[in-house]
């Protein structure tokens, strides 16, 4: 399909490609009856040699981009396709897809920008798509993200934040191998180290770099929900940010790297700087997914992401059921 690695979504992606001129269509799944390779509310972008995320693969995928580029040759503005798997395309899965089309432009930067800013501050946006004319958006009270299509072929758009904000403390060999992994997931990440120069260049757009002399300093102004991972060089570096981290009462995931040992003595000398020991709870130590016992920087790196994706898919099914806590940490 494409010879770079595949990028996830972010509706930031959508804004750039638009600014820049790049003619795009976005593909979102509205409905799903039955089987399907993913769900309601799934995203992709189409250009005429790009894609720019996935809703699923195989045929579906290939169906959606040659109906995108299609609308992008012809100028249509939108359209909605339902997409039996099983019948129409040979997919085991057996469902039924509801696809919509939108070709993207410069009037649609307004909300664009809208769910960046409201993501941001950790609010969700609602969208009314008409089957023709102006998209309209407003901030939305609405806990539940989905897509609700109507008969008349507009549908109604909640964007809920779900992206992770991970704060990364620590540029070593663990920290350099998350963070390849954490490039290729739908999160962004502030990775802190107080030695520059162990920052590689050329960043992906989800990582943002940062030397600091007070990487403490970081914890305060990170915002809530967030995925703290603690792996610096010092151990009184780190032990200082686990006390600033316990503080907060807002974080998603607080993990600290190490094993029971360190953990023991952290705890210890936690409480004698009047943490409270009910708090220790919180702090994930050692990190990762248990029966993985290689330690290579890799696979310790990947049993910590998937640890992290479990967390989000709890706040995620909070969030299904309705609980504001899983939006507004």
């Amino acid at each position: 399909m494409q010879d770079a690695p595949l990028k996830p979504f972010r509706f930031a992606d959508a804004a750039r490609m638009v600014r820049a001129g790049v003619p795009v269509a976005m593909v979102t799944i509205v409905e799903v009856k039955g089987s399907a390779p993913r769900e309601a509310g799934i995203r992709m972008l189409v250009s005429a040699d790009d894609l720019v995320g996935t809703i699923g693969g195989g045929h579906l995928e290939w169906r959606g981009m040659d109906i995108a580029r299609e609308m992008l040759a012809r100028g249509e503005p939108r359209r909605i396709e339902r997409i039996p798997l099983g019948p129409a395309l040979g997919q085991c899965c057996g469902g039924v897809v509801q696809l919509a089309f939108e070709v993207l432009g410069q009037a649609d930067l307004a909300w664009l920008d809208a769910v960046e800013r409201n993501f941001a501050a950790q609010r969700a946006l609602q969208r009314q798509v008409p089957a023709s004319g102006a998209v309209t958006f407003c901030d939305s009270r609405a806990v539940l993200a989905g897509v609700t299509l109507e008969a008349d072929g507009s549908w109604t758009d909640t964007l809920v934040p779900d992206t992770m904000h991970v704060v990364l403390f620590g540029a070593g060999h663990v920290g350099h191998a998350l963070v390849k992994v954490l490039a290729t997931l739908p999160c962004r990440v502030h990775w802190v180290d107080e030695r520059d120069t162990l920052f590689p260049g050329g960043l992906p757009d989800n990582i943002e770099a940062e030397a600091s002399d007070t990487p403490e300093a970081v914890v305060a102004q990170a915002p809530g929900g967030s995925y703290f991972l603690v792996m610096t060089h010092s151990h009184a570096l780190d032990q200082t940010l686990c006390e600033e981290i316990l503080k907060r009462t807002d974080f998603a995931y607080f993990g600290l790297i190490g094993s029971k040992t360190k953990r023991a003595r952290f705890e210890h000398r936690m409480a004698e700087h009047g943490i409270d020991p009910a708090r220790f709870a919180e702090m994930t130590c050692p990190m990762g997914v248990p029966g993985i016992t290689d330690k290579a920087p890799a696979m310790i790196a990947v049993a910590i992401v998937a640890q992290l994706l479990q967390v989000r898919e709890q706040r995620l099914a909070a969030l299904r059921a309705g609980r504001t806590e899983a939006v507004h940490p």
